[in-house]
C-alpha cells in the first residue's frame, strides 16, 4: 500500500503563508529550509552575505520571526539567550533536546507537556495559551569528548 506524502515545502508556499512574497524572503525561507538543525539569524545572515545574496539582517530577523509566529519555524533561545530558528515542515509544534557544546538537536516526546499545557489552559479558562519548553544538555558525543580530556 503506498503512503500518502505530502508534497515537499517550496520556498514560494512558505513565504506565501507569512505575508508579501519577495525574492529576498524566498532566499531566506530557503536558506533556513537547507540549514541542518538550528541556526541564529545572524548566521543564516552571514552565510547569505557569503554567498553574495543581496537580504539585509533585518529581514533575515523578519522573515524568521514571520515564520516561527505562523507555525512554520521552531525557535530555542541558546545559553546567552540568542533565538535560533529551525524550519519545521508540518504543522505540529515541536520541543527539542539541545546540546549546548555542539549544537546537535533532536525532537523529544513532548505530549506530557502539550496535555499539562492544555489542562492549565482549560482549567483557567485562558484562551490561546502558548508555551516555552527548552531542554538542553551535553550530547554522548562531546561527553565523551570532555570525560577523554579531563586529566586523571
Amino acid at each position: 500500500m503506498a503512503r500518502n506524502r505530502q508534497p515537499a515545502p517550496t520556498p514560494l508556499n512558505e513565504v506565501a503563508l507569512i505575508g508579501r512574497l519577495t525574492q529576498q524572503r524566498t532566499i531566506v525561507v530557503e536558506a533556513l529550509i537547507q540549514a541542518n538543525g538550528f541556526v541564529s539569524a545572524q548566521a543564516l545572515h552571514g552565510q547569505l552575505a557569503a554567498d553574495s545574496s543581496p537580504v539585509g539582517l533585518s529581514t533575515v530577523y523578519r522573515t524568521l520571526t514571520a515564520l516561527a509566529d505562523a507555525g512554520r519555524a521552531d525557535l530555542v533561545r541558546d545559553a546567552s539567550g540568542e533565538r535560533l530558528f529551525r524550519y519545521r515542515p508540518g504543522p505540529d509544534h515541536r520541543h527539542y533536546l539541545i546540546c549546548t557544546e555542539c549544537g546537535l538537536s533532536r525532537p523529544v516526546d513532548s505530549g506530557p507537556v502539550e496535555d499539562w499545557a492544555d489542562n492549565i489552559a482549560q482549567a483557567s479558562g485562558f484562551a490561546n495559551v502558548r508555551h516555552t519548553v527548552e531542554l538542553a544538555g551535553v550530547c554522548p558525543d562531546c561527553g565523551r569528548r570532555h570525560a577523554a580530556a579531563e586529566p586523571l
